[in-house]
């Protein structure tokens, strides 16, 4: 049977960046898995350009454990790529293309190991699922937790093969991330108090954000298991303006809150609504009835905390041989599954320092141990 190397470097011949299709890469799973015996199912999206999988084996019947990873990858757009992005590159036991630590990489891992748990008389049900999307907000999965909560044989527990390193990971923050459009009203800016500056209003809103930010930042908030300990709120992007002598009537800025699992971060974006609602909008429309503030969702994920002393934890820390559990800066689609009643840790193989960038690469050592995590996973799951 192939190695989780060399389905690596199948896996990463597709190109399935979040733009592009994922169907090739996901008939290639769903042939891999026929040749094995293993039914799949497909949850398509609407236009039928891109699917999840889902697939069991084992016993009949809830609980079980499910391997989830997402088949999307970030655009190469303009990076500086010393080897082809879509076809593997072996060096000095390093292994690079796009994706191969986020996060081709475990799918391999997980494909390679298939036939060991086929092998066993399992006691309990083996699940694998994989998404799309997933690097664009977490849009794909969705459909797929949707399908898992209405089953009476979902997963109990799930192991998201983000790139960890192979450390057990119990959280991740959750992420709001919101449009804010301000509609004001233009005049000659020798008659600047006749019009609605539309990008000073954005700067009052912009200026609430940071001080939602200080007070999130408060001490008695902090939670040091997270790195920053606090959750945090910020402006990415912001547009507005034709030329010095006008008063614009149109700004926009985008806003993102990364919140602690503790935290809601929607409060963030009621308290924005709030102020801009009873604050600022009866001063424009005293000027302009026309005008207006409009906040557009563009992507949210909730965060996870799986507590250390649960089951889930604790069948982390036996097949990575330690209970040093930590948390990482990044988001998963852990949030969502385990807000289905599916509990999630996260361990995969590879670094987040090499994602998203050019060259990024998995070692063969943290293959290897994917696949020794996996190989534990088959001894304590057959019967």
């Amino acid at each position: 049977m192939p190695t989780s190397r060399d389905l690596l470097a199948d896996l990463i011949a597709f190109d399935t960046t979040s733009r592009e299709s994922n169907l090739a890469l996901i008939d290639f799973v769903r042939a891999y898995l026929a040749g094995l015996g293993v039914d799949s199912e497909l949850l398509f999206n609407e236009e039928r350009t891109k699917a999840n999988l889902y697939a069991r084996l084992g016993p009949d019947g809830p609980g079980g454990v499910m391997l989830s990873g997402h088949s999307d990858v970030v655009p190469v757009d303009g990076q500086p790529w010393s080897v082809p992005p879509f076809r593997m590159t072996e060096r000095d036991g390093r292994l690079y293309g796009r994706g191969t630590a986020d996060m081709k990489g475990f799918i391999a891992s997980v494909l390679a190991s298939l036939p060991r748990f086929l092998e066993q008389p399992l006691r309990l049900p083996l699940h694998i699922a994989i998404s799309y999307d997933e690097e664009v907000g977490c849009l794909g999965v969705r459909s797929l937790v949707a399908a898992l909560e209405g089953r009476p044989d979902r997963p109990a527990i799930c192991l998201i093969g983000e790139p960890t390193e192979m450390r057990p990971v119990l959280g991740h923050k959750g992420k709001l991330a919101m449009r804010c459009e301000v509609h004001g009203a233009a005049c000659h800016s020798a008659y600047a108090p006749q019009g609605v500056n539309a990008i000073e209003y954005a700067a009052r809103l912009i200026g609430r954000l940071g001080e939602i930010g200080t007070r999130l930042a408060a001490p008695e908030r902090h939670d040091e298991r997270f790195d920053p300990p606090y959750s945090t709120v910020q402006t990415g992007t912001i547009s507005g303006g034709r030329a010095l002598n006008i008063v614009p009537a149109e700004c926009r800025f985008d806003f993102e809150v990364r919140a602690l699992p503790s935290d809601d971060p929607q409060r963030v974006a009621e308290e924005l609504r709030d102020y801009a609602e009873h604050e600022l909008l009866p001063k424009m429309r005293a000027v302009r009835e026309d005008t207006g503030i409009r906040f557009t969702p563009l992507s949210a994920y909730p965060g996870l905390l799986t507590p250390a002393d649960s089951p889930a934890a604790e069948l982390l820390g036996l097949l990575c041989g330690s209970q040093d559990f930590s948390t990482v800066a990044y988001g998963t689609e852990g949030g969502l599954f385990d807000q289905a009643g599916i509990a999630t840790v996260v361990c995969g193989p590879g670094s987040m320092d090499q994602g998203h960038k050019p060259d990024e690469f998995v070692t063969l050592e943290q293959l290897g141990r994917c696949d020794a995590m996996l190989g534990r996973l088959v001894e304590w799951m057959k019967g």
